[in-house]
């Protein structure tokens, strides 16, 4: 469990301390003033969020050592999925400068300024651009790679899998060394993953750890381990008094895989980086996970800005991590230090003049990258509130008699409170609406010059929450099924449209990959692949443990690493074990990276009627507010459903397929463009003209709706069934609109709980789509009960809808109007 490794043999593997002692001191010097810098980045942090300038601050003071180790290790083409503490290991792969790290605390939403996510995630959460401004892929292997980081603790574990499991899928498909090259040197990458010690409370800390071991794959963890959960200390968290013997039962053995366990100080600089130039030789070369307990760690600041650790720490705890705070604990280590040059005689790396100097030069660096942030991210607002100044005064010489914008000048000039655009824009947003009834020519100035601006802003705030490239799936034109004439009738199950569209698939895209619970060997539950992991081999279909979140966590990261994985999530009703991934990481990757990073990640799935509580849920009002971000396909048939995938397999965006879970029995045409054909994404389809009524639905139910539409028309009740196909994006053409400008009336029918789905629905026709006005009697809903669907065939008749349920509905409509 322990690192023994000898001196010689770190000598052996480390050539710049073996070259000579003066690259040795070099090297340690340089460690120790980036030490420096970064402390004092923490420190110089935490008095800008104190002061008023900073919203929050969280900072990786303490953890400076170990990072500066793992650093060295970390080579172009790795991916690092981390704890958002990192900031030393940032700055030691050089993708973070201090003023950046400034320019993020003040959440400056200029991009060039913070390249990070220009302003969008809280100080300390870290990462690198993988995209080009339009959106295509950078070569990831000439740079060093890091996934942005994730608030909601160790969310960053499960695509931790992904991106390591890429390196060894690299090195079995060969043939991808030519048209992947960017993206992997044939699989020679590792996945550096870092959390911190209460973190391991997670299930997904678990889930990933177990998954790790089974699939034997290129991950160095790092725990650092301070002993305390915010205020909860390590007594409260786990078992056992130290990580790693917790984690025994994963350690690898000679008989049997597992992963190599190491436990290391913290505060030693020398075991520290041999443990890593270890830990990479066997993840690197031999493709087997480690986990580092990286111990003696320290918290000098406490968690966060929000409390102070002398709260919750003894006084005993508070000077054990003075005495043994790691940047000390090195600096000792650097005055003690004597190399032996010629037999007696010694040299020094350092002294205390030398390393104090260093420090004020550190301190002195840091206090003038934040001004130069400080600076850079006020000049912008000060221009702004200089124009607004400017358009007051003159209104308020067209408006003499106009007391308050005298008033509201002054709040402007109070340059005191004025340190954002809001307060700003707030007083020029409450002058316009006071002179909403007046008319002048410097009021339109000052009204246009307020439209152009706050455009701009929701630019900067709201932009790019899904993919912007040319490879966009909605910019994808619709190719419909071709059908061969002479076998007109020929019908078959659902699931072989399914299966022969997933062959053709593999076949036409080397590099995509389908997996997950039941799809290897016996092809999934429905048999929609059947036969395709012995044609196409187990690295590209192949069986997962039952784990829904770390499914979605690999194909997160094989995504972010250039593969196109299909992920199955067994049932609908399951996305709930992987809804907080799919919500906190996924969803928001393209947004909070202001288009730095995306990952086109297909999760497919099947859902909606008959099977019970835990197999026939429809919990789509829920998954369309969590997954803004994720495209959401719903479509009614399994020939529908294969042209979403090839149309999502053509494009970049990350999306759900909810496949009709009672389809795959039901019979349809074979397409003859198998592989080709594409459903639009964001188009409805009008299945039915009619003229009396605009019916709106989608998935299992659609057939429901057309069984009820015949019987209508028995009875002289014309309708118009629309398709909305997708939920995220719905309707961009708003097709549903112009229907209801034909029949004036409304139905909405869904099997989610009521004011689910259907809420969404309504707020996009009605409001959106201002389809309100041209309505000519209240627009209804047909839902689900409140509660889960039961059992059985009666169990759905009584608690979904059914077709007599929408018959009796529309006469009621019709007899009202």
């Amino acid at each position: 469990m322990n690192n023994n490794n000898s001196d010689q043999e770190y000598k052996n593997n480390n050539s710049e301390i073996k070259s000579s002692f003066d690259s040795f001191r070099k090297m340690i010097l340089d460690d120790y003033k980036l030490a420096r810098i970064s402390r004092e980045t923490s420190l110089l942090g935490r008095k800008e969020v104190l002061n008023g300038r900073a919203k929050f601050g969280i900072f990786g003071d303490g953890k400076e050592i170990p990072q500066l180790a793992m650093a060295k290790v970390f080579k172009n083409g790795d991916f690092r999925s981390g704890y958002y503490r990192d900031q030393t290991f940032m700055m030691a792969i050089g993708v973070l400068n201090v003023r950046s790290f400034f320019s993020q605390l003040y959440a400056h939403s200029d991009l060039e300024a913070e390249p990070v996510s220009s302003g969008r995630m809280m100080t300390a959460h870290f990462g690198t651009r993988l995209l080009n401004d339009d959106g295509s892929w950078k070569n990831l292997i000439r740079q060093k790679n890091s996934i942005a980081d994730i608030s909601s603790t160790a969310s960053q574990m499960p695509r931790l899998l992904g991106l390591a499991q890429a390196s060894k899928i690299y090195k079995k498909l060969k043939n991808l060394n030519k048209t992947h090259r960017m993206f992997s040197n044939n699989g020679n990458e590792v996945a550096f993953g870092t959390i911190g010690n209460a973190s391991i409370s997670e299930g997904l800390f678990w889930e990933t750890v177990n998954a790790a071991s089974v699939l034997q794959i290129p991950i160095i963890l790092s725990i650092w381990d301070d002993e305390y959960g915010i205020s909860v200390t390590n007594k409260y968290q786990f078992s056992k008094k130290n990580i790693s013997d917790l984690l025994y039962g994963f350690q690898r053995t000679k008989k049997e895989n597992g992963i190599e366990i190491i436990r290391v100080n913290g505060s030693n600089y020398m075991d520290l980086t041999k443990t890593y130039l270890r830990a990479e030789k066997i993840a690197r070369n031999a493709h087997i996970p480690v986990i580092i307990h990286v111990t003696n760690l320290t918290q000098p600041q406490g968690h966060s800005t929000s409390s102070s650790h002398e709260r919750y720490k003894s006084k005993e705890r508070l000077e054990w991590e003075m005495r043994n705070d790691g940047i000390k604990k090195f600096r000792d280590w650097i005055l003690n230090f004597k190399f032996e040059k010629n037999k007696g005689v010694f040299r020094n790396i350092s002294n205390v003049y030398s390393l104090n100097k260093i420090d004020i030069e550190a301190k002195a660096y840091v206090k003038k990258e934040q001004e130069i942030a400080w600076v850079a991210f006020q000049r912008p607002i000060k221009k702004i509130k200089n124009e607004s100044v400017i358009f007051l005064q003159k209104l308020q010489e067209t408006f003499p008699y106009k007391k308050w914008i005298k008033k509201f000048l002054k709040e402007l000039h109070n340059s005191k409170h004025l340190q954002t655009k809001k307060s700003i824009y707030r007083v020029v947003r409450k002058t316009l609406y006071f002179l909403s009834k007046e008319k002048s020519y410097q009021k339109d100035c000052l009204k246009r010059w307020f439209h152009k601006k706050y455009s701009k802003e929701e630019e900067n705030y709201s932009s790019h929450l899904y993919s912007f490239s040319e490879k966009s799936a909605v910019k994808i034109n619709e190719v419909l099924p071709l059908y061969n004439k002479r076998n007109a009738t020929f019908e078959v199950d659902g699931r072989i449209v399914l299966r022969e569209n997933f062959d053709k698939l593999l076949e036409l895209y080397p590099d995509l990959l389908i997996f997950g619970e039941d799809v290897g060997k016996i092809g999934d539950v429905n048999q929609g692949l059947e036969g395709l992991q012995r044609k196409y081999g187990e690295t590209r279909v192949f069986d997962t443990g039952i784990r829904e979140s770390t499914i979605l966590g690999q194909g997160i990261g094989l995504a972010m690493r250039g593969l196109r994985p299909i992920v199955e999530i067994q049932y609908l009703d399951y996305i709930l074990y992987a809804l907080q991934i799919m919500s906190d990481d996924l969803a928001c990757l393209q947004y909070r990276t202001r288009g730095g990073q995306k990952s086109p990640v297909i999760i497919r799935t099947r859902g909606h009627r008959l099977e019970g509580i835990w197999h026939s849920g429809s919990p789509m009002g829920g998954l369309i507010n969590y997954l803004r971000g994720v495209f959401i396909l719903v479509p009614r048939n399994m020939v529908k459903a294969a042209g979403f995938y090839n149309t999502l397999l053509a494009g970049d965006d990350p999306a759900l397929v909810i496949e009709c879970l009672n389809g795959y029995r039901i019979k349809e045409k074979l397409p003859e463009n198998l592989g080709n054909f594409r459903t639009p994404i964001g188009i409805v389809e009008i299945t039915r003209i009619g003229k009396d009524i605009t019916i709106v639905t989608y998935g299992s139910t659609w057939r429901i709706v057309n069984e009820a539409a015949e019987e209508l028309s028995k009875i002289h009740i014309d309708s118009e069934i629309i398709d909305v196909q997708s939920l995220l994006p719905l309707d961009i053409q708003k097709d549903i609109r112009k229907s209801l400008k034909k029949t004036n009336r409304l139905l909405i029918i869904d099997e989610d709980v009521p004011g689910g789905a259907s809420a969404y629905l309504l707020q996009k026709i009605l409001e959106e789509q201002k389809g309100y006005y041209y309505l000519d009697s209240p627009p209804i809903t047909i839902t689900a009960k409140e509660h889960r669907p039961p059992y059985g065939s009666d169990g759905d008749y009584f608690s979904k809808p059914s077709v007599e349920n929408i018959v009796e509905k529309v006469l009621k409509i019709m007899h009202d109007t």
